[in-house]
């Protein structure tokens, strides 16, 4: 099955498995890296990276790639500012607070004690 990853933008992603969101991350990877015109040797040198791994990436067949490396990669194109969009921090909850105090959590233990 042949995908148009270009018309993604306007579908859920969360229609698409893990291997195709990889291979779409790859690909996009792939269109930044050139429009800095920069080689996949430019981007491994930044990023402390093999050339097979960022070739392996923009492939789509980088299954186990870490956050720490995906996060070189974004690094070594200049791509930092966008990281906080995948979780970006939360607003206090109005649940949190009790009559102008915080409320601590108490967790129990493995054992429910």
């Amino acid at each position: 099955m042949h995908i148009n990853y270009n018309i993604i933008l306007v579908m859920n992603i969360e229609t698409f498995n893990t291997p195709q969101i990889i291979r779409l991350f790859g690909e996009r990877f792939k269109s930044y890296r050139l429009r800095l015109r920069m080689s996949q040797a430019d981007v491994a040198d930044r990023a402390g990276l093999s050339i097979s791994t960022i070739h392996n990436f923009e492939n789509g067949t980088a299954y186990n790639l870490t956050f720490g490396s995906l996060f070189r990669l974004l690094k070594a194109i200049g791509y930092t500012d966008g990281v906080d969009g995948l979780l970006p921090e939360l607003p206090e909850s109005p649940y949190m607070y009790k009559k102008d105090r915080k409320v601590q959590r108490i967790r129990k233990n493995k054992y429910g004690e």
